[in-house]
């Protein structure tokens, strides 16, 4: 799990250092790459998903907490009942990107999104970035995947 974190995190702060600063995503606010499928637009999101809870220094402290609870709560969840391999991928995913959107809140004081995608001429007006995918993904997986089977004896 710890090495699906880190490669989830590094790829995540990469990500988004290659495009908002070494391409410039903070100053031009948008970059066409595939569209209308995949576009960059700098979005910075002070609150939750969908930019909720939009708020000042008190909520970015909130929002971290939060974040850590979270990331503590997953990690004392497997350790206690390991899942097996997907749900410790899954876990990895979650944790990851957790972290990767807390060290953006301590580095910027914002969530730094840039991927947008639309399709079948519904324009999305939103933005996301590579540890909301990992956050989503590793929520789902962890819902989704089932934990150890009991014993033989019920155990």
């Amino acid at each position: 799990m710890a090495i699906v974190a880190l490669i989830t995190f590094v790829i995540d702060q990469l990500s988004k250092w290659v495009v908002v600063h070494l391409m410039g995503l903070d100053t031009r606010l948008a970059i066409d790459v595939l569209p209308p499928f995949l576009n960059f637009r700098m979005a910075w999101n002070y609150g939750i998903n969908f930019g909720l809870l939009n708020g000042g220094e008190t909520t970015k402290w909130v929002l971290i907490s939060v974040a850590l609870g979270i990331v503590l709560f997953v990690l004392v969840w497997l350790r206690r009942d390991p899942p097996g391999w997907p749900g410790l991928v899954a876990g990895g995913l979650l944790v990851g990107g957790a972290i990767g959107n807390v060290v953006d809140r301590l580095l910027y004081g914002a969530v730094a999104d840039f991927l947008n995608m639309s399709c079948c001429g519904i324009e999305n007006p939103f933005a996301f970035n590579v540890a909301d995918i990992a956050i989503f993904a590793g929520a789902l997986g962890l819902v989704l995947l089932p934990g150890k089977k009991p014993g033989k004896n019920g155990t």
